[in-house]
């Protein structure tokens, strides 16, 4: 059964557009798909296809919602996606011929259009019109490469070896922090707000090093680097960073402001406790503390690129004074 009459699918050929199977189709070809669907409506519960079954239709949902199933062996039900307009479903497995490895069923009266129609299948169309059908099966073989290629890099990016790679270009290796790349890279993309960030600088960390060596401050920035992990697992959610040097960070989603400063008190209060460095000859005891800054995206700053230079420059500006202290971008100050 053709379509016929004044339908919303033949008004809005778009509908077509978008779907990977008919894009790039000419006017022409479009109109000929379309005069070769027909709708099939469908009632709560009724299967629109099986696994096991053939794919020689593909569906775009008009109205109501299908849902996506696989029962398993033990009876167990796997639902693997809930389909609403303007949906396609099938149209790999048609594009390939192939069986549906799952099951589709109208979780509501719902209406679906399909191609090719009731009554028709590719060889009568090939037969009937070689040229747009020809067309069609190209797309077929466009949509299958490209999905095989997405399906390979992604499986190439989630390899343990890869996630491995992936993990280690982010980690400071004398600490095990995350270092500034992974700032700037991953958590830049989708930062959820209110999304609180601590900046922590020792103070006076260049007489440590000058006086003592550098395994002095290596042994005291793996200190540091301590304090923030167990701030960070304590609160259940969150990233310690090691920027770069002796500069550290809290990066913190979902993190008002008054959590934030309690969280920057309570760090520079564990730094300030951690055991001194012991007297050495005419060396006198290295005690810990650090000058500290905090900012809340997007409520103390523009948009996110502007966030983190300003708090950096906040935390240089902070550490450069002689009495270390707690300040909030924006408003200067707090402890």
């Amino acid at each position: 059964m053709a379509v016929t009459g004044d339908t919303d699918l033949l008004k809005h050929t778009e509908l077509l557009r978008n779907t990977d199977l008919f894009k790039g189709l000419s006017e022409k070809d479009l109109g000929y798909v379309i005069s070769r669907m027909s709708p099939i409506p469908l009632q709560k519960g009724e299967r629109l296809f099986s696994s096991g079954q053939r794919a020689d239709r593909c569906y775009i949902l008009q109205s109501g919602s299908v849902r996506v199933f696989k029962r398993q062996e033990d009876g167990v039900v796997d639902d693997l996606a809930v389909f609403t307009p303007p949906d396609v479903l099938g149209d790999f497995d048609f594009a390939r011929r192939a069986l549906y490895d799952a099951c589709a069923e109208a979780r509501e009266a719902s209406v679906v259009w399909a191609f090719p129609g009731l009554g028709f299948d590719m060889d009568t169309l090939a037969q009937e019109a070689p040229e747009p059908i020809a067309h069609v099966n190209l797309r077929s073989l466009v949509m299958i490469s490209g999905r095989l290629r997405a399906t390979q890099r992604l499986i190439s990016e989630n390899a343990p070896w890869v996630q491995e790679l992936r993990r280690r270009s982010f980690e400071d290796p004398g600490t095990g922090l995350w270092n500034r790349s992974f700032l700037e890279e991953e958590l830049s993309k989708n930062p959820e707000a209110p999304f609180s960030l601590i900046l922590f600088k020792p103070d006076r960390f260049k007489i440590l090093v000058d006086s003592r060596g550098h395994a002095a401050g290596d042994e005291g920035m793996v200190k540091i680097a301590a304090i923030l992990k167990e701030t960070v697992r304590r609160r259940g959610t969150g990233w310690a960073l090691r920027l770069k040097s002796n500069e550290v960070a809290l990066a913190l989603p979902t993190c008002t402001a008054e959590e934030a400063q309690t969280i920057a008190q309570g760090v520079r209060g564990a730094i300030e406790a951690l055991e001194p460095v012991p007297a050495t000859g005419d060396l006198p005891p290295f005690s810990f503390t650090a000058s500290a800054c905090f900012g809340v995206w997007p409520e103390d700053a523009g948009p996110w690129a502007e966030f983190f230079p300003a708090l950096y420059a906040l935390l240089l500006e902070t550490w450069r004074n002689s009495d270390p202290r707690l300040a909030r971008l924006g408003q200067g100050p707090s402890v």
